[in-house]
C-alpha cells in the first residue's frame, strides 16, 4: 500500500510539471552544465588563448559546443599509446646504453649564446647537438624525388620512413617501386604514415603491393568512432623523415607527394617545398636520432609492433648503429611483386616557375634533432622558437603556409621589430584553408605597424616551414607557425647551427621573396571595415584552428 502510495505520488509530480517547469529545469541543467564545463576549461587548459576561444565557442553554440569539446577540447593522445611510447622509449634508451651512445650531449661544442637554447630541446627530447655532418639542401621536388630515389636503391639494410601525406600519384609511385625492389632484395623497408592524411594511400592499391613486396606499412593514429571516445581524433603525426641505413637521412616539410597532381583543385598552385639531405658517419648523428624517433612511433602504434621492437631490438642495433653490418635475412615474408605498379597519370599542371639555385653540400654541420607530440614533450619547439626570437640581434625570417600565432609568439616578433631586428614573415597569397586565411589576416596589422615585413608569396603554396636568425641559427622541418603545430601534432624540426647551412636556407628563403608582394601598411589598413571585422571575428577562434 505504501509502494503504490509513494508510486502515485512521483506519477503525479510528474504529469503535474508544465512545459514551464520542464523549460526552468533545462535552464538550470544548461546554467550546471556550463558552469561545469567552463570550470573543467578554465582547470585543464594552460593557453589562456585556447581557454578563451573554448568558452566562446561553449556559450555561443552550448549543444554543439559541448560535443566538440568532448571530442576535441584537451590534447588526449590515449593512455594505451602514451604508455607504448613510454615502453618504447625504454627499450631504446637501454638499448643506445648496451652500445655505449650518448644522445644527450654536444652543447659544448655551441657558442654560449646558444647553449641554454638548445637545453631546451636536449631537456624534453633526449638529444643534445650531433657535429660532422654533411648536408644539402634539396629546393625543387625533381632533385629530392631523384637523390631519395638513387639512395633507396643504394640501401643495403634499411629504410625507415615517416610521412603525414603519402599520395601515390606521380613520381611517389617510382619511390614505391623502388621500396619493392629493395626489400625483394632483402633489405628491411618500413612506412609509417598518418591515417588521415595517407588516407588515399592506406586503401589504395598500392599499400597492398608494397606488403605483398615485403615493405611494412604501418598507419598512424588511426582513427575511428569508437576510438573517439578515448583519444582525439584531430591529432596528427605531421612529421616528415626518412633514415636510409645507418648514415642518410631526410627531414623537411616534403609529404610523399607529387605536387604536379596533389590538391589541384584547391585553385592555390602547386606546393612549394624543401628538404635537407644529411649524411654522417657518426655512430651518433641526426640520421641515428631520426631513426630512433621514426623505430619508437612504429612501436608505440600497436602491442603488436611493441612487442616485434621488443624481439628485434638488438637486430635494429645491428642495423642502425653498427657501420657496415650485414644484411640479415629478412626474406622469409618478401614475395615477388607479380603486379606492376599503376600507370603514372598526366599531371594537371605544368612545372613551378619558381626555381632555387642548386645548392652546394656543406660539410661539418652542428645540428639539433628535436621532435614534439601532445602530452610527451611539453610544446619544446614552442618554446625553442620563443626564447631564440627574443634572442635575435640583426634579422628574423620566418617561412611559413599557415600563419596563426598566439599572443607570446606574435609580441615577441613586434617587440623584436621594434628593437631595430629586421623580421620578415614570407606566407602564401593563398592557402587552402579559409578560415585560416583570415585568422591569419586579423593579426597583420599590428605586425606591420610595429615594422614586420609581411611578404605574400605568388608562386603557389609555400609549405616551406623555415625559420632563420640573425646568420648562425636555423629551425628547419615540419613546423607550422599555428597551435596546431606546436600543441597538438607530432611534429619535429632540426636546429641548425653552422653559419653556412644557415646561409643556404636564408639564400632559399631570398628567392621566395623575390617572388613576393610586399604588403603595405596604410593599404591594408584602408580595407573595408567589414573585411577587417570577419578577420577578427575568425581570430577569436584562432586558437582552435
Amino acid at each position: 500500500m505504501e509502494a503504490n502510495i509513494n508510486t502515485f505520488t512521483i506519477k503525479d509530480t510528474f504529469t503535474s510539471w508544465t512545459w514551464g517547469d520542464l523549460a526552468g529545469l533545462g535552464l538550470v541543467l544548461h546554467i550546471v552544465l556550463m558552469i561545469v564545463m567552463t570550470l573543467r576549461v578554465v582547470s585543464v587548459q594552460r593557453n589562456i588563448g585556447v581557454s578563451i576561444a573554448w568558452v566562446a565557442v561553449l556559450y555561443t553554440l552550448p549543444v554543439f559546443g559541448f560535443v566538440a569539446y568532448i571530442l576535441l577540447g584537451e590534447p588526449m593522445i590515449g593512455r594505451r599509446y602514451r604508455e607504448r611510447v613510454d615502453q618504447a622509449s625504454i627499450l631504446m634508451n637501454d638499448m643506445a646504453r648496451r652500445e655505449h651512445l650518448i644522445f644527450d650531449k654536444g652543447q659544448d661544442l655551441l657558442p654560449a649564446n646558444y647553449r641554454g637554447v638548445s637545453q631546451i630541446g636536449t631537456r624534453w627530447t633526449g638529444f643534445g647537438v650531433f657535429p660532422n655532418h654533411q648536408m644539402q639542401l634539396l629546393t625543387d621536388p625533381a632533385s629530392i624525388f631523384q637523390r631519395l630515389i638513387e639512395d633507396i636503391h643504394a640501401a643495403q639494410r634499411i629504410v625507415l620512413m615517416e610521412f603525414y601525406i603519402v599520395y601515390p600519384k606521380g613520381q611517389v609511385l617510382e619511390v614505391i617501386e623502388a621500396l619493392s625492389v629493395a626489400a625483394q632484395r632483402g633489405v628491411e623497408c618500413h612506412i609509417l604514415a598518418d591515417s588521415v592524411g595517407s588516407f588515399s594511400f592506406i586503401n589504395s592499391s598500392v599499400h597492398r603491393k608494397l606488403e605483398k613486396a615485403g615493405v611494412y606499412v604501418h598507419q598512424s593514429l588511426p582513427v575511428g568512432l569508437f576510438k573517439t571516445l578515448f583519444k582525439r581524433s584531430d591529432l596528427r603525426n605531421h612529421r616528415k623523415m626518412v633514415v636510409i641505413d645507418e648514415h642518410i637521412g631526410y627531414i623537411g616539410s616534403f609529404n610523399l607527394v607529387d605536387p604536379r597532381f596533389f590538391k589541384q583543385n584547391k585553385n592555390v598552385g602547386q606546393w612549394i617545398d624543401v628538404a635537407l639531405r644529411t649524411t654522417s658517419q657518426h655512430s651518433i648523428s641526426i640520421n641515428t636520432a631520426m631513426a630512433k624517433v621514426i623505430v619508437t612511433d612504429i612501436g608505440a602504434e600497436s602491442n603488436d609492433n611493441l612487442a616485434e621492437l621488443h624481439q628485434r631490438v638488438n637486430n635494429y642495433t645491428r642495423k642502425l648503429y653498427v657501420m657496415h653490418p650485414t644484411i640479415n635475412d629478412l626474406n622469409s615474408r618478401v614475395k615477388v611483386l607479380a603486379d606492376t605498379i599503376d600507370d603514372h597519370e598526366q599531371p594537371d599542371v605544368g612545372a613551378t616557375s619558381i626555381v632555387v639555385p642548386k645548392m652546394p653540400v656543406v660539410d661539418k654541420v652542428l645540428a639539433q634533432l628535436i621532435p614534439s607530440a601532445p602530452q610527451l614533450t611539453a610544446h619544446v619547439i614552442y618554446n625553442t622558437l620563443v626564447t631564440v626570437i627574443h634572442r635575435a640581434n640583426k634579422r628574423i625570417r620566418i617561412t611559413t603556409p599557415y600563419f596563426v600565432p598566439d599572443e607570446s609568439l606574435s609580441g615577441a616578433l613586434t617587440i623584436a621589430a621594434k628593437r631595430g631586428v629586421d623580421v620578415t614573415i614570407i606566407v602564401p597569397e593563398k592557402v587552402d584553408s579559409f578560415l585560416v586565411q583570415h585568422a591569419s589576416q586579423a593579426y597583420y596589422q599590428e605586425l606591420l605597424d610595429a615594422g614586420v615585413t609581411i611578404a605574400l608569396f605568388r608562386g603557389g603554396l609555400l609549405h616551406t616551414k623555415t625559420v632563420v636568425i640573425d646568420d648562425d641559427y636555423c629551425l628547419f622541418g615540419t613546423v607550422n607557425i599555428d597551435m596546431r603545430s606546436f600543441y597538438l601534432n607530432m611534429e619535429v624540426s632540426l636546429a641548425i647551427y653552422t653559419p653556412e647551412m644557415v646561409a643556404q636556407v636564408a639564400d632559399c628563403q631570398e628567392v621566395y621573396l623575390e617572388n613576393c608582394r610586399i604588403l603595405d601598411s596604410d593599404e591594408w589598413q584602408q580595407r573595408h571595415g567589414s573585411k577587417r571585422l570577419f578577420d577578427n571575428v575568425v581570430r577569436l577562434f584562432s586558437p582552435l584552428l
